[in-house]
């Protein structure tokens, strides 16, 4: 989705600017969405666990609060529009559907590995692109981001995991 650059002196040519935007708004809405399911979770789940997730499950969510800052930020920064509302997320993020007749811990850590490791994919594929078009700075961010989801997915799967 092309939009109207906003004229900046930074020194990154028009085109790869709009590729970027594009990329990083599309994450963007991935982020907006990923953080609703981190709440999703965190207000929904039950049993013997449910402290060590739901405090797990809010943590992730600021976490990712941060990295939408980061991602609009970089979207302005770079002459563009951030699309940050719930409405456009809604219709623009490409993760799973979050389950909403979940309540187990179990069942809530199988959905939030689910959309962490998919949000995660699709952070790398950007690095990749952005890579690809020499933008080193939102490659980075996202690199940023990438570790941290990849932390967190490691900290939600190990509730699943047990040594044999």
């Amino acid at each position: 989705m092309s939009q109207t650059l906003h004229p900046t002196k930074i020194d990154i040519a028009d085109n790869t600017r709009s590729v970027m935007i594009d990329i990083l708004n599309a994450r963007l809405a991935d982020s907006i969405d990923l953080a609703s399911q981190m709440k999703q979770a965190h207000w929904n789940v039950k049993g013997p666990a449910f402290i060590a997730l739901h405090e797990l499950f809010d943590n992730i969510h600021d976490a990712v609060q941060g990295h939408i800052d980061d991602i609009a930020e970089r979207i302005a920064a770079l002459g563009g529009t951030a699309r940050g509302t719930a409405a456009v997320a809604a219709a623009a993020s490409v993760l799973p559907a979050y389950p909403l007749d979940i309540h187990a811990g179990s069942e809530h850590v199988e959905a939030v590995s689910t959309a962490l490791a998919a949000f995660g994919k699709n952070v790398r594929e950007a690095i990749a692109e952005a890579g690809e078009v020499g933008d080193a700075n939102t490659e980075d961010l996202f690199v940023g981001v990438s570790r941290d989801i990849d932390k967190n997915l490691w900290l939600v799967e190990a509730h699943a995991q047990a040594v044999h």
